[in-house]
């Protein structure tokens, strides 16, 4: 009975995660199983203006990280441009420690930990399909891990 409950709880986990791909030039362990937006499971992410989109990344610094900050890009038409109101926002505030108790900075480096967040889809955004590059960065903008993703921003409609 324990054995069936735990492959349960492994395919919602898995169910769960969103279809990422690997920054280039990074190799990130089990990186599709440790990202969630919701709601989206399969690019290109629709996000609807006027909503919200809710992230989770499951991480583990290789190092003590003393602050942490979002660096989220999207490329539109080959030009990198900040996703506003997401990029450069300190996320110190917004990590959760593995059994999901709320932490912050400093974080100690092999431990695992969760940042969950959610962001607003800005009516400013155009209605077009990006490649967003969403990365959390540490000081002198050290990578502790990143993912890039199709992303369509869609109308309210």
């Amino acid at each position: 009975m324990f054995s069936k409950s735990i492959v349960v709880c492994l395919f919602i986990a898995v169910a769960a995660a969103t279809d990422v791909l690997q920054c280039p030039g990074k190799s990130i362990p089990n990186l599709k199983e440790n990202v969630q937006l919701s709601p989206c499971k399969k690019p290109p992410c629709k996000l609807k203006k006027g909503t919200d989109q809710h992230i989770t990344i499951n991480f583990t610094p290789d190092e003590d990280i003393t602050e942490l900050r979002n660096n989220v890009i999207a490329d539109v038409f080959g030009v990198p441009l900040p996703f506003v109101g997401v990029d450069g926002i300190g996320i110190c505030d917004k990590i959760l420690t593995a059994d999901g108790q709320k932490t912050s900075c400093p974080l100690k480096a092999g431990v695992n930990y969760t940042y969950k967040d959610s962001f607003p889809v800005l009516e400013i955004y155009p209605q077009i399909e990006v490649k967003v590059h969403w990365a959390l960065v540490g000081k002198k903008e050290k990578v502790v891990t990143c993912f890039e993703t199709p992303v369509k921003i869609v109308g309210k409609k």
